[in-house]
């Protein structure tokens, strides 16, 4: 995972952040397009994504909360900045479109010529298109080599599969070659998705195996909720995945066709390579990759009810029943009856229905009958989660708004975050594509005005960015004092202290690095014939600076970046390239510019390639190693996004310096330290709920911002990494 370069506010719409989701959840197998603005490689090695979402904080309140956020400072490497939305979450996973009257059927199983699909409109069928009008036999329904390597099945010499099983099934299939119908539960284990039942029916559907399989290493989660795996179920079972294998091999005819919905996921569990597949969740086609789910097609096809919400999960010989009679339907009726079915517009019919009924539930009837009268039907649907859903993943919303088993949303205000934690901890595994949502609570939102939070950050920002520093003599050197100050990097205003016995001076700097530099070269050195004291201002907020200061060297988007003061403003990138073409493991080079007269600073960051090289490269240039004047250097401070709003308090007409000494040193109140507390829980939460993750998992957790008149200073903050066996983010 690549993103913006060093020393950019790299900021993002949320176009732009579809454009990344939709490439990490999808890929180009469903032709979704690699980001524009970062780059993610090796896509297919994802092992799924999970957006966490804190619901109505923005930039401002990590910066605010800073110290307590130490889990995602320390994790997520790539950040960047996100324009704020009225309706975050709408925007996320996409706002749909209003259906007109007409587009609306009269049920699922309605068979109004509306429902009918018209001559043209079967051409255009995904399922026409594919497999044309006329009957085949099944030998036409079968997955090609290359679809099976598309669509992640096991392969017979894939260095991915080495260990498999093969069932040894290789005679030539023909039209009349037996079905046979297999279905799997997982529950997540050690050593990842490992296989607790199996069922197998015959085409007549009769049950050939229902048997519980014990894993070969401890279960983590039984997901019961759909496995209908417990841990009572499974203490007294001794079969285990090799004693399932043998049983297949020998049950299975040499020219049996195995039938199944994303078959490669069961198949890939029992660790077999079968070559000869009908996988009804690519048969009944879709565009754009996109895929029905097996209880739909059950119900709309078969007019069979499965996967029950009040059954205890999933009965896998059910499945694998739905899914045999699936084919069969398929082989018999042919793509053209199938296509008449008009599959979408059922599904749209099914979603449209529910919604009704959901809005109209919240309704005092007379108000329903008017708003009927009135009103056309609407339907919103996420597009996005849609999309995620027809290629066969199980999108997982989890908090405030919620997806309900026929993938609708429900609004679920009372949740908690410790309770959201408990259901993602148990259900994240489950999916490939999920969001989480987390929150301070309303109450927290009405006391905390963005105004107020902004100008604590502001003022925060703005006691880092200045020192003091004196005693002088009365009659000492103005210019030979700025020229000091100035070796340690970019001044934005320097005014003499005259309330004092003797002058200090007060000295706002444009980079926290330059200010950290002068307190930390100058302070007790000789300035200007005086012996001279330099350091921050003495207020509340600052009483944790150098904690602070710390914590954002151990930043891990600061690691291995330095930054170093002293250069001649006249000096290009090109120059500067080659003064430290020395230094080993350079990356890149970052030169700082007035933002108004477009001139270069006396300052500029290094990035290298591992900390050690940061750190050789600091004793190489405080030991005047490096040629062409004296330079003084120190770890980076300021992440790209934090540029902005130091530019901000540079900019701002609020008074800064002089009246600072007159802050008062309060303490701060319970409500105060009560947030802390809370957004140290809410860091801890998503620490337990990373750490959970599989690895090569993309994890992008965002602050949504504010869309207020506050502009920039209400802008979101998104933060990614990439799970990898250390915890830490690989990109």
């Amino acid at each position: 995972l690549s993103a913006a370069l060093l020393g950019e506010d790299c900021e993002v719409s949320h176009d732009q952040l579809h454009e990344l989701l939709e490439y990490a959840a999808l890929g180009r197998c469903h032709s979704a397009a690699q980001p524009s603005w970062c780059h993610i490689y090796h896509q297919n090695h994802l092992a799924g994504v999970v957006v966490i979402v804190l619901h109505e904080m923005s930039q401002l309140h990590f910066y605010e909360f800073y110290l307590q956020f130490k889990h995602l400072r320390k994790v997520f490497q790539h950040r960047f900045t996100l324009t704020p939305s009225t309706n975050f979450l709408a925007s996320l996973y996409g706002e749909g479109a209003d259906l007109k009257p007409q587009d609306t059927a009269q049920g699922l199983t309605s068979t109004s010529s509306e429902c009918v699909p018209t001559s043209s409109a079967l051409q255009c069928d995904p399922i026409i298109q594919k497999y044309g009008e006329k009957k085949r036999g099944l030998t036409s329904y079968t997955l090609t080599l290359e679809e099976q390597k598309k669509n992640d099945y096991p392969i017979k010499g894939s260095p991915a599969c080495k260990g498999y099983i093969d069932t040894e099934c290789h005679q030539q299939r023909t039209d009349s070659s037996p079905l046979f119908g297999l279905d799997c539960e997982m529950c997540l284990t050690a050593k990842g998705n490992e296989v607790t039942r199996v069922s197998l029916v015959d085409a007549q559907g009769q049950c050939l195996l229902n048997e519980l399989v014990k894993p070969e290493t401890t279960v983590v989660n039984y997901r019961t909720r759909f496995s209908g795996i417990t841990k009572k179920m499974l203490l007294p079972v001794k079969t285990r995945l090799s004693d399932i294998q043998t049983r297949l091999k020998k049950m299975l005819p040499h020219d049996a066709v195995l039938v199944g919905h994303s078959l490669n996921a069961d198949l890939q569990a029992l660790e077999m390579i079968h070559p000869s597949v009908i996988d009804t969740s690519l048969l009944f086609a879709r565009n754009k990759g996109r895929r029905f789910k097996l209880k739909f097609l059950a119900k709309a096809v078969l007019g069979k009810e499965i996967q029950c919400e009040e059954k205890l999960g999933h009965d896998p010989a059910e499945d694998a029943r739905a899914a045999l009679e699936l084919a069969q339907f398929f082989i018999e009726q042919g793509p053209a009856k199938v296509a008449e079915l008009n599959l979408e517009m059922l599904l749209t019919t099914e979603k449209l229905a529910e919604v009704s009924q959901n809005k109209a539930a919240l309704q005092p009837e007379g108000c329903r009958i008017q708003k009927q009268l009135n009103e056309p039907p609407r339907l919103s649907k996420p597009c996005f989660l849609d999309c995620l859903q027809g290629t066969g993943q199980k999108p997982l919303l989890l908090g405030r708004q919620e997806l309900n088993s026929s993938g609708l949303c429900q609004s679920n205000p009372s949740i908690s975050n410790k309770q959201v934690l408990q259901r993602a901890l148990e259900d994240v595994p489950l999916s490939t594509f999920s969001i989480i949502q987390f929150g301070l609570g309303p109450e927290y939102i009405a006391s905390h005005h963005l105004a107020g939070l902004c100008e604590k950050v502001r003022s925060k920002l703005t006691d880092m960015l200045t020192i003091y520093a004196g005693p002088f003599e009365k009659s000492f050197c103005l210019k030979s004092v700025e020229k000091e100050f100035g070796k340690c990097g970019p001044i934005h205003s320097f005014t003499v202290v005259t309330e004092t016995y003797k002058p200090y001076v007060c000295i706002q700097y444009e980079v926290l690095e330059a200010a950290q530099l002068a307190v930390e070269s100058l302070n007790e050195a000789e300035v200007a014939g005086s012996c001279i004291k330099v350091q921050r201002p003495v207020t509340a907020a600052m009483l944790d600076c150098d904690v602070l200061i710390k914590e954002l060297e151990l930043d891990v988007e600061n690691e291995g970046v330095i930054y170093v003061a002293g250069l001649k403003k006249s000096l290009t990138e090109t120059d500067l390239q080659e003064k430290f073409s020395q230094l080993k493991d350079l990356e890149t080079l970052f030169l700082p510019k007035d933002h108004q007269s477009g001139k270069h600073r006396n300052c500029c960051f290094l990035r290298f390639r591992t900390p050690q090289s940061a750190a050789d490269a600091l004793e190489l240039i405080n030991g005047g190693a490096v040629r062409g004047g004296k330079l003084s250097s120190r770890h980076a401070l300021a992440a790209g996004h934090l540029w902005r709003w130091i530019w901000l308090v540079n900019h701002s007409n609020g008074t800064q310096g002089g009246n600072i000494f007159h802050k008062k040193m309060e303490q701060l109140s319970d409500s105060e330290q009560d947030l802390r507390k809370k957004v140290k829980k809410l860091d801890h939460h998503i620490k337990k709920l990373y750490r959970s993750l599989q690895n090569n998992t993309l994890c992008v957790v965002l602050f949504p911002g504010v869309n207020s008149l506050y502009g920039s200073q209400s802008s979101g903050l998104g933060l990614m990494a990439i799970k990898d066996d250390r915890g830490r983010s690989a990109c």
